[in-house]
């Protein structure tokens, strides 16, 4: 099995292509941070995309720093009366997130044809693996990609 075929059939992986619930209203990002800080003594990744992925889980007062800054972050720069950018797996008891960063959402529908941006960030119960690496450029950048090269 390739390394790339290794990767998509990682549990994290599996989890980033799985089922997710859309948090909307600002109240319900509150109430999942709440069910995060209740089971705060469980391991949790926090994954910077496009940083190399953690090998440890963070300690729970540096979940905890980072779940106030991302909060204002997201109320502060997505401006609307909704959330709509942060995803989970299981909002009441959850062991995956994935947040957008507000100033770079493109289509995250994929919509247009073009396949969603990555998120800017995710918690995760489960030792991330590298998105940049495992989720391949699109065809039309690899063919560009080859025609430079060939």
């Amino acid at each position: 099995m390739t390394e790339t075929a290794t990767q998509l059939t990682h549990p994290f992986m599996e989890k980033f292509h799985g089922r997710l619930i859309g948090i909307l209203r600002w109240e319900h990002l509150d109430e999942l941070w709440e069910s995060i800080h209740a089971g705060m003594a469980n391991n949790w990744f926090i994954y910077h995309i496009g940083e190399p992925p953690p090998v440890v889980a963070c300690q729970p007062d540096k979940l905890q720093h980072f779940i106030e800054e991302i909060d204002k972050l997201l109320k502060h720069d997505h401006e609307h009366d909704y959330c709509g950018i942060v995803y989970v797996d299981d909002s009441s008891a959850p062991t995956f997130i994935k947040i957008y960063d507000p100033n770079n959402l493109g289509h995250t529908c994929g919509s247009n044809g073009a396949p969603p941006p990555l998120p800017g960030w995710i918690l995760s119960k489960i030792q991330p693996i590298d998105l940049e690496v495992a989720i391949a450029p699109p065809g039309n950048r690899r063919r560009w990609w080859q025609k430079i090269f060939s």
